[in-house]
């Protein structure tokens, strides 16, 4: 689902993208974040909607809803219900007049960065392994250390499976 933009659309460059259904466990908890009046105050060109002084966020029929839609959402995926698909196309029609296209585009980068840290796993060796790695990379001319133990992987895959 495309992001409806509230000004002239870009000519050039990607399209900005609502949030994707594999994108709800990082994208509602972004979500709640920005979703304060201290945030508000802090940048008020993100949002679509002006708040004096005196307003509440909780005030505002939008953030209610939007509120109550995002809570409906994650009961729905945590039950598995197949109502989810439509309450997620309901939150994306209240975020897309909740932020701006620069707070939405902000979100967005913010969010791709989010996806890109979960993508990536750290494990513990000791410096023994780690050499004997360095080793066995400078020996078949590997550039990473992904390389080279995607390579022992490989061949202890084919040894298995030769036997």
């Amino acid at each position: 689902m495309d992001w409806q933009y509230h000004g002239e659309a870009p000519k050039a460059g990607r399209k900005l993208l609502l949030v994707l259904w594999d994108e709800i466990p990082f994208a509602l908890p972004l979500m709640y974040r920005y979703m304060t009046k201290d945030y508000y105050r802090r940048k008020p060109e993100w949002f679509e909607f002006t708040l004096t002084n005196e307003q509440s966020l909780s005030g505002l029929p939008l953030y209610a809803n939007l509120n109550e839609l995002m809570k409906s959402l994650l009961e729905l995926r945590r039950q598995g219900d197949e109502q989810q698909h439509a309450a997620l196309a309901q939150v994306n029609l209240l975020l897309n007049q909740y932020f701006s296209d620069l707070g939405w585009r902000m979100v967005r980068r913010e969010l791709s960065q989010i996806k890109k840290r979960q993508k990536k796993g750290h494990i513990e060796v000791s410096k023994d392994i780690i050499e004997k790695l360095k080793s066995y990379m400078v020996s078949y001319q590997f550039d990473s250390f992904d390389d080279a133990i995607d390579n022992l992987l490989s061949v202890e895959v084919n040894a298995i499976e030769l036997d």
